[in-house]
């Protein structure tokens, strides 16, 4: 028997299959001492491709620490606490908050002007960098997690307990005002932040700083309304420039979107959504960044895996979405992806599978965005789906008004058939065991 083999495995938290009991009680006695004593030099052996760094142990008298309100000056949080987001916190104009690795933060319950949420107004900068062994997480007071756990007590139809997370910046977005700003859905245009949007973009939040940074962060059970008819997604961005860094994000359980982009030219990494009651990905107002290996997982509530909303002023930015995988749960009458409003992008090495035969495509939903698409201002790079039986890849492609009546600009399929290969299963997409710290993967949902 090779005990340090065993030593390794049983301290990285892997099953053992080789190890066999004892039989022996003499056995026993002259092995158990000197496991105990191994195991202080076996545990430095364990490693993965990133150092490994352990999170707080849980703590069932973790100090609740509540914020409501605009920050007023810089602040760091720390995993040994709860923090409550009572309402609106805002980062603010040259302020930093920086959140350390395992930080649990929860949410008071409350909609419209009693929704909580988390915004980082332009100039304002979050330093949220958690690791695959203590990630972040954003859940709700509702939630019994404690400092150091990562499971929650929730389920997956929870969604809506709180707002979610906001980060906006002045880096251009394609609006109709002259200013060439826009106020962020749900805050009210009294209020001294949520207006986002500029020429800046890169935006810095001091020259040679970077802006914000987000990694290893779950966002749980959000999505509640701040105002009438206007939920927020679990992660939203607005104008947010591209010295922001942001990857590895789960957002798990969200009543409206995923993540939504307002223009902007921040780039994202390593996205995770599932159980998302509305869309996936969400891309308004010209955005022009890059969203890479992402995985979207579809409920029988999801919307579209996809939805593209193009400029709303002049500017035409385009964006890129690449190495991505979406799982459509094989849901009657899910779309796939929705252009609209004048979309254009790229979208590049894209997995589909687990579709449904009835009523799900990729669509083209009105005139100007078919116009779009006609001219190759949409395009469609190195895609596999599964295709479902008794169909074809021209089957998923659609031209249907939001009404689900045909549009009467001519268009033809070949743009996106030529470029659409049936597979059984893919080998584009994204590569999901960047996914293996997420509570999606726990659940068991991929």
């Amino acid at each position: 028997m090779n005990v340090g083999f065993i030593l390794n495995k049983f301290l990285c938290g892997r099953k053992i299959t080789e190890f066999k009991p004892l039989k022996m009680k003499v056995m026993k006695k002259l092995f158990l001492p000197f496991l105990a004593v191994a195991a202080l030099g076996f545990a430095a052996g364990c490693s993965d491709d990133d150092p490994v760094t352990p999170g707080p142990g849980p703590d069932p008298e973790a100090e609740v620490i509540t914020k409501s309100g605009i920050l007023e000056g810089d602040e760091t949080w720390t995993a040994d606490k709860i923090y409550v987001l009572d309402g609106k916190v805002v980062v603010d104009d040259g302020i930093t908050l920086t959140i350390e690795p395992g930080t649990l933060i929860k949410a008071e319950t409350g909609d419209l002007d009693q929704a909580s949420a988390l915004i980082v107004d332009p100039g304002g900068r979050l330093l949220a960098e958690g690791t695959a062994e203590a990630p972040i997480i954003f859940t709700s007071v509702d939630d019994d997690i404690k400092p150091g756990e990562t499971e929650s007590s929730l389920e997956l139809a929870d969604a809506g307990k709180w707002g979610g997370v906001i980060i906006l910046g002045n880096a251009p977005i394609s609006v109709s005002a002259a200013s060439g700003t826009a106020l962020i859905e749900g805050i009210p245009d009294n209020l001294s932040y949520g207006t986002y949007g500029g020429t800046d973009a890169v935006d810095e939040f001091a020259p040679g700083e970077g802006g914000s940074k987000l990694d290893y962060i779950s966002i749980r059970f959000s999505g509640v309304a701040l105002a009438a008819d206007s939920e927020i997604q679990g992660l939203t961005l607005g104008g947010v420039g591209s010295a922001t860094s942001i990857k590895n994000i789960e957002i798990y359980s969200n009543l409206d979107d995923g993540v939504e982009f307002f223009g902007g030219t921040v780039s994202v990494e390593n996205l995770l959504i599932y159980g998302q009651q509305d869309d996936g990905i969400d891309i308004d107002q010209a955005y022009s960044g890059t969203i890479s290996n992402a995985f979207v997982i579809q409920t029988e509530e999801s919307g579209s895996a996809f939805e593209i909303d193009g400029p709303e002023g002049s500017m035409e930015n385009s964006f890129t979405l690449r190495n991505i995988t979406v799982d459509a749960g094989n849901f009657d009458g899910k779309l796939l992806a929705d252009f609209r409003s004048r979309a254009m992008g790229t979208l590049e090495n894209i997995y589909m599978f687990n579709i449904n035969a009835a009523g799900s495509s990729v669509n083209i939903a009105d005139n100007a965005t078919a116009a779009n698409y006609n001219s190759g201002k949409i395009i469609f790079d190195s895609w596999e789906i599964a295709v479902p039986a008794g169909k074809t890849v021209a089957d998923l492609f659609t031209t249907l008004d939001s009404g689900g009546n045909p549009i009467t600009t001519p268009v033809s399929n070949e743009a996106f058939v030529d470029n659409v290969t049936a597979v059984e299963e893919g080998m584009v997409g994204a590569d999901l065991s960047v996914f293996g710290w997420t509570y999606t993967k726990s659940q068991g949902a991929f």
